[in-house]
């Protein structure tokens, strides 16, 4: 399986500054000969720039995420997207579940597992985010927690054959902090997420449909201790923000 990397540009950019980085990334990509049929390039802007961004890559073999959906799929919903008129839009995946979306939006494992079930129907690759508070990681729950917000996003969801998810593993302690958990940890932590994911759905099946990645003051500098063994990948914010430095994290895997 080729690498993983998801840049999440959260709400950083405006439309016009999203359309200059990713031809700045698209030239420096052109220049540093690297070849996204060895590795999964993912860029996920904010919803306003979605369309402009898909044009840009359209046909260049970097793919477009979005950074949420809603679960259905037109109706009086004020403020949401769904998960065809992404895919619409050009996106094939979507970040589902992230620490700032639970935290700042009051957004439940439940609506989680709504979501990740349209975007499957949709066909878009769900990148589900999991992970553990500061106070939690203290109280030695982590694992509980995680298997718990796997659990409940997943058990009930056909996975069929073909179609794929990302499982995201990002403490939420570390994000943004410029500190990173122990590469140790991450793989320990991505191996009880794929047993987890294994009871729910089979070995085969897991194998065959699943990938994990770490996200969580991921760089050029530590992201080589991650991306090997069970941790296919990044999910990246911060060093994604500047071409040249995501070109040099990108090139450390490659």
């Amino acid at each position: 399986m080729k690498p993983i990397i998801v840049a999440n540009w959260k709400m950083q950019f405006t439309s016009e500054k999203t359309l200059e980085t990713t031809k700045k990334l698209l030239e420096l990509f052109k220049e540093e000969k690297i070849d996204p049929q060895k590795i999964e390039i993912i860029i996920c802007p904010s919803f306003a720039a979605l369309p402009q961004a898909a044009q840009l890559l359209k046909n260049k073999g970097i793919k477009l995420g979005a950074q949420d959906c809603f679960w259905e799929e037109k109706g009086a919903f004020t403020g949401e997207a769904s998960p065809s008129d992404l895919k619409e839009m050009g996106a094939d995946y979507v970040i589902l579940g992230h620490s700032e979306r639970r935290e700042n939006l009051a957004e439940t494992d439940e609506m989680i597992h709504k979501k990740i079930k349209a975007a499957l129907l949709a066909k878009l690759i769900p990148i589900l985010c999991v992970g553990e508070t500061f106070d939690e990681r203290q109280k030695g729950v982590k694992d509980y927690k995680i298997i718990n917000q796997v659990t409940k996003a997943l058990e009930g969801t056909e996975i069929k054959p073909g179609e794929q998810i990302i499982v995201a593993y990002e403490p939420v302690w570390v994000i943004g902090s410029g500190q990173a958990v122990a590469p140790e940890e991450a793989h320990y932590t991505a191996k009880v997420i794929e047993q987890r994911i294994i009871d729910l759905i089979g070995f085969s099946l897991t194998k065959e449909a699943s990938s994990f990645i770490y996200g969580g003051s991921v760089d050029e500098k530590n992201i080589k201790d991650f991306v090997t063994g069970e941790i296919s990948g990044a999910l990246v914010g911060s060093a994604s923000l500047d071409p040249d430095q995501f070109v040099k994290l990108i090139k450390k895997i490659i």
